[in-house]
């Protein structure tokens, strides 16, 4: 039994492999990969072509916006910013194409006005061909949008003239410097072109040395595990860099991904949202927010009015289902007297009125004070007048005692307070 499904499922898995072969031989081994780059043998290669859509996602790479590339683990994709500069781009796409690595160039208008030459190379080896503005201006996120669109449309002109055929240009756009403006981002998207940005930079652009920007190609790219890589064919220092990126791609398992523009004959790739993140949360991470509320959609607009007390009264089955207090509460609010205004008045320099502010609780004191003291005096002026008649009583009854000799004054000086003169002083 157990020999006869061995047998089925390798069965299977022939007619599946010959039914699909296409399918097959892209998700296959390095080798098979290889084996599409002749006389290259141990060549990078490219592992598959993603189609997109830039309509339904817009804004993509992750160092700007929420959305990137649909890729899977260890899979890049290699793009190449300001050329043609010949010096330098024949040499990137003569290193491109022995490793049969397809990847995206965004072209500068005024490049592709001096080299057109170098446009048609980068066709012709079937690499995928954007726009990066016509002066590569680093003002887009200040500029008026009427001076933006005249850069956008000055970098799709000259370089789509410098094509064979003008429909192989992509509607692929990278703002200059990455300096963003949402009246930019708007005016691209209302036009169908798909905003670039990328994952992970060289710094390439940057005065560092060949051995700096593979290094840190390969660290950002281990970092984020897979992406879009951002790079300048038009530096000798990435020429350089070059070669070291894309043997250690090959060291690491990295696959390269090509990507093209979806058309009425060749429609996008089959995605599903959650594909577009870099790092789709999964059941193990627990969400760090709430989600968000829902908008719904109400079929009625009319409210109901709140029920009073009378509407629960109104039912004589209902009654003894309420409290008592609750049943009587009308009659008793209706037999109350409306309370007069003077119930609430508080005389003017009041107890009360003093106690009410934290500057005036002394004086409150004060006053309550006050009231007492008439009493108090009362007391101290009747022990005053029966003290004053025992005096009198007793001094005639008895003699006048002699006085006593008056005190010298002591002739001794009083000292004085050094302490107290120093502080003064």
């Amino acid at each position: 039994m157990i020999g006869s499904s061995v047998v089925l499922r390798t069965r299977s898995w022939i007619v599946l492999c010959l039914g699909g072969f296409l399918g097959c031989s892209t998700i296959g081994s390095p080798a098979a990969l290889a084996a599409d780059c002749p006389g290259h043998p141990d060549a990078l290669g490219t592992s598959r072509t993603l189609v997109v859509d830039p309509r339904e996602h817009p804004l993509i790479g992750t160092m700007q916006y929420r959305e990137t590339l649909p890729l899977r683990d260890h899979e890049v994709v290699l793009t190449f910013d300001d050329g043609p500069l010949p010096k330098y781009s024949n040499q990137v796409l003569k290193m491109l194409d022995d490793e049969c690595i397809k990847a995206t160039f965004f072209i500068i208008g005024s490049q592709a006005k001096a080299n057109p030459e170098g446009v048609r190379k980068l066709v012709a080896a079937g690499h995928t061909v954007g726009t990066h503005s016509m002066n590569h201006p680093l003002t887009f996120d200040r500029m008026p949008i009427e001076k933006a669109e005249a850069e956008i449309n000055g970098g799709i002109e000259w370089t789509s003239a410098a094509m064979t055929d003008p429909s192989k240009l992509a509607p692929f756009f990278r703002i200059p410097g990455l300096m963003r403006a949402e009246g930019v981002e708007h005016h691209l998207i209302s036009r169908g072109i798909q905003v670039w940005s990328a994952d992970f930079p060289a710094d390439d652009w940057r005065h560092v040395s060949s051995d700096r920007v593979y290094q840190l190609a390969i660290q950002r790219l281990e970092a984020k595990g897979k992406g879009i890589l951002l790079l300048h064919d038009i530096q000798a220092r990435t020429v350089a860099a070059l070669p070291k990126i894309i043997r250690d791609l090959k060291a690491r398992g990295y696959r390269i991904v090509h990507v093209v523009p979806a058309t009425a004959e060749r429609p996008a790739t089959p995605t599903t949202p959650v594909e577009w993140l870099l790092h789709p949360p999964t059941e193990t991470v627990p969400i760090a927010r709430w989600p968000s509320v829902p908008s719904f959609v109400f079929t009625q607009t009319r409210t109901l009015p709140a029920p009073s007390l009378a509407d629960l009264n109104a039912q004589t089955e209902h009654q003894p289902l309420l409290p008592r207090r609750t049943k009587g509460q009308m009659d008793i609010a209706s037999a109350l007297p409306v309370p007069g205004r003077a119930l609430f008045a508080i005389p003017e320099g009041s107890v009360e009125v003093l106690l009410s502010t934290t500057l005036s609780r002394r004086a409150a004191t004060r006053l309550a004070m006050a009231a007492e003291t008439p009493h108090a005096a009362r007391g101290k002026a009747a022990k005053g007048t029966t003290a004053k008649f025992q005096a009198r009583h007793t001094a005639h009854a008895a003699p006048a005692a002699p006085k006593p000799a008056p005190q010298a004054k002591s002739a001794t000086p009083r000292s004085t307070r050094i302490a107290s003169l120093k502080k003064r002083a």
